[in-house]
């Protein structure tokens, strides 16, 4: 199993462990501290030794942060999160806030006045660091970075840095070269009048020197840092345990090797007058302290791997449609044994440990095999449907009942291509108010598969159709409609996104997550969710221009035992209808008797 199912947050400790902390803080000179559920990278998976907010507060969701305070300790979490935060803290230690209605430079302008604020540099990136000194000007508190994390000297069983191996990822799979990709970054770097740039994000390395690695959970990355340099070659800063012969001699010949430790010094040697790019969304404060302590002028752009990243080539798009076809077979292979379960006699943990086993049955078969899920299956039946990123464990996990909604939202990362869907199936006979919401959300899922969009067309501006039907209904979500995907990469990448944040133009071929969903606490969820990638302009009969699509890359029946018919308009029908015929052709060559047949009566037309 690439998935465990042990809970190992624990908030016990909460209360002695902030104790220890003010402690330090006053000894440090400063009133509070910020603990931001981030590593060095600033990325969505973290190694165990940087999992610094959930050894101090318990909470164990992939964002957030805490704030220490002299009296009190405040945990910042978005909507995704409440619930799952109020059951994981000690609410006599920590309160819990909302990080959107009011985030962390609004709280300190309220509560801090006159107050001292440290950080680790480390772990906030430039732009962060830049709203809370904005905010610290107007409203007379003090941010102060330390020279060390006051955290990692009250852990005494703080784990050891990951040492994973690197992985080639051979061309066949990437589809470019390296020498190809890294001339179009110094084509970047040059167009933005800079001499450098430092990539620390581990996903660009991974993309621009055709690697992968094991150091975080699910996600196939080796963490270090990369300087490209125009006038020299790349420095690439990697533990040089995770290379191995083969490794060592294929990155030697791309990248100055050098050690993690020699980062720092680096950095400060580019030198007087160097002009270095850094994206401030991503990169750490204290990358940009070292440039300038050496003399050199931080260039504030976009990573220069994010576009090119997001932008699949043709051999990555092959990969992604091959990979969406195993995963669909392994989907309904599990949805058919579900389908012959009493229920009551299912749990969570034994649906998603199914469907795991059915991947890589299906992997062998195909001899493409599963490496690891991308994420950890979010399995939540009845009232932890309810959940958006419910992660069941051995104490949560319940049995799928008559009468309730399951929701699986699951992946897997093949060498050819990274996996996402969710599916919402009835257990049993289920009522018609969550039939009645099931069908709205499966419209705004249609509206967004088969709009046409010209030229420039930003996530932003096609989010509200996933949400249309709800909101006629007086419902929404609290969470975007779709997010980016890697090749053999994150599960969630950027720059794309189908959100009310979405603000990056969507491009030809980028691949995104089409995932409306309903949630009423304590009673059920609902998330139907397909990939999607960008297609080429074309033109429209009829029309003055050509027009950008959606081509869908998921093929997974969707229950139509949840599907009131009346609620449906005549195209969104037809969509289904074609959708389904499409699930049962490519579907059924991977398939056995049983399961095809059980194929055939699940798609059947509407």
């Amino acid at each position: 199993m690439f998935q465990s199912f042990e809970e190992t947050a624990s908030s016990l400790e909460s209360a002695e462990r902030l104790a220890l902390l003010r402690k330090s803080l006053a000894q440090l000179g400063v009133d509070g501290f910020i603990v931001p559920r981030a590593d060095e990278h600033q990325g969505e998976y973290i190694p165990d030794c940087a999992a610094r907010l959930r050894w101090l507060t318990g909470f164990s969701g992939s964002a957030g942060y805490a704030l220490v305070l002299p009296e009190s300790a405040v945990l910042f979490v978005d909507g995704r999160y409440t619930t799952q935060a109020s059951q994981q803290v000690d609410a006599n230690a920590v309160a819990i806030g909302s990080s959107v209605d009011m985030p962390l430079s609004r709280f300190l302008a309220d509560k801090a006045v006159g107050l001292t604020i440290g950080f680790d540099p480390w772990l906030h990136t430039r732009g962060e660091i830049s709203a809370l000194n904005q905010a610290a000007s107007d409203h007379g508190f003090q941010i102060v970075p330390l020279d060390h994390n006051p955290v990692d000297r009250l852990w005494p069983d703080r784990p050891l840095p990951p040492k994973g191996a690197v992985v080639l990822h051979p061309e066949q799979f990437a589809g470019r070269n390296v020498a190809s990709k890294l001339a179009e970054l110094a084509e970047t770097i040059s167009s933005a009048s800079g001499n450098a740039a430092v990539i620390s994000d581990p996903s660009s390395i991974a993309w621009a020197f055709n690697i992968r690695g094991s150091d975080v959970p699910h996600t196939p990355l080796a963490l270090g840092f990369a300087i490209l340099r125009l006038q020299a070659r790349p420095m690439l800063f990697i533990d040089p345990e995770k290379l191995d012969e083969e490794a060592l001699r294929y990155l030697s010949q791309l990248a100055d090797l050098k050690l993690p430790e020699e980062f720092e010094a680096e950095l400060k040697a580019l030198g007087a007058g160097a002009k270095v790019l850094i994206d401030p969304a991503l990169t750490a404060e204290k990358i940009a302290q070292l440039i300038m302590e050496g003399g050199g002028k931080v260039i504030e752009k976009p990573d220069p791997a994010r576009l090119p990243r997001a932008r699949k080539n043709a051999i990555e798009l092959e990969g992604a449609r091959t990979a969406h076809l195993r995963d669909g077979a392994a989907m309904v292979q599990f949805l058919h044994w579900l389908d012959q379960q009493e229920p009551g006699s299912v749990s969570e943990i034994s649906a998603a440990t199914r469907l795991e086993a059915a991947r890589s049955v299906i992997g062998q078969q195909t001899q493409m095999p599963l490496l690891d899920v991308s994420f950890d299956s979010i399995a939540g039946s009845g009232p932890n449907a309810a959940l958006p990123h419910y992660r069941v464990n051995f104490q949560s996990d319940r049995t799928l009942q008559e009468g309730e909604l399951f929701l699986i939202d699951s992946g897997a990362q093949y060498r050819d291509g990274t996996t996402d869907i969710t599916r919402t199936v009835a257990i049993g006979a289920v009522d018609e108010e969550r039939r009645r919401k099931f069908t709205l959300v499966l419209k705004g899922m249609i509206a967004i598969s088969d709009i046409r969009f010209p030229a420039g067309t930003r996530g932003q501006d096609l989010d509200p159709l996933a949400r249309t039907a709800l909101w006629k209904s007086g419902c929404d979500y609290a969470h975007g409609t779709g997010h980016g995907i890697g090749s053999y990469l994150a599960v969630h990448e950027g720059p794309q996104s189908l959100s009310k944040r979405g603000a990056t133009p969507l491009e030809t071929g980028m691949i995104l997550s089409n995932e409306p969903g309903y949630y009423r606490e304590g009673h059920f969820g609902i998330r139907i969710e397909n990939l999607i990638v960008v297609t080429p302009p074309a033109p429209i009969e009829g029309g003055d221009m050509p027009m950008h699509g959606f081509e869908t890359l998921t093929f997974v029946p969707i229950d139509l035992r949840l599907v009131v018919q009346d609620l449906l308009e005549t195209w969104e029908r037809d969509w289904l209808n074609r959708y389904h015929e499409a699930v049962r052709h490519k579907l059924s060559p991977l398939l056995n008797d049983n399961d095809r047949q059980w194929l055939a009566a699940a798609t059947k037309p509407v």
